[in-house]
């Protein structure tokens, strides 16, 4: 004799859900949504930044010639172009990540949970200092 274990009104298949039709642009019609998409983009002008990086790393490597052909080619037009929308990017991709922090990871301190606001304002605190650091040594420190 045939078993039958499931419940009933049970269907091995699921029924064909009511999917209503989306815009392809959905994500325009909130902030919420486009925020989330333009963070996700930004991450292809943080890894801009990362492989321009590492191509002054190998420009310095290989010596001054090399390196004032990079600076040369810094200094036209379109890579200034592409440098000015990745920095500002780059710079959206920071502060909504810098906002996300406290609620990606609830700090705890003495079995109380930090507020959001001290932890974003560390986060700021640090990169203030870390660029100030930067700076005062491409200045000659």
């Amino acid at each position: 004799m045939k078993s039958n274990n499931a419940a009933p009104g049970y269907s091995l298949f699921h029924p064909r859900w009511y999917r209503p039709r989306v815009s392809t642009y959905w994500w325009l019609h909130q902030w919420s949504y486009l925020k989330f998409v333009l963070r996700e983009l930004s991450s292809i002008f943080v890894a801009l930044f990362v492989v321009i990086t590492l191509l002054q790393l190998r420009a310095l490597s290989h010596g001054p010639q090399a390196y004032a052909d990079f600076q040369k080619w810094m200094k036209s037009p379109a890579v200034i172009a592409l440098n000015a929308v990745s920095f500002v990017f780059v710079l959206f991709h920071v502060v909504t990540w810098f906002h996300l922090a406290p609620r990606a990871m609830a700090v705890r301190f003495a079995g109380k949970r930090v507020p959001e606001l001290l932890i974003v304002g560390a986060n700021y605190a640090a990169w203030v200092a870390i660029s100030v650091v930067v700076a005062w040594f491409l200045r000659g420190g």
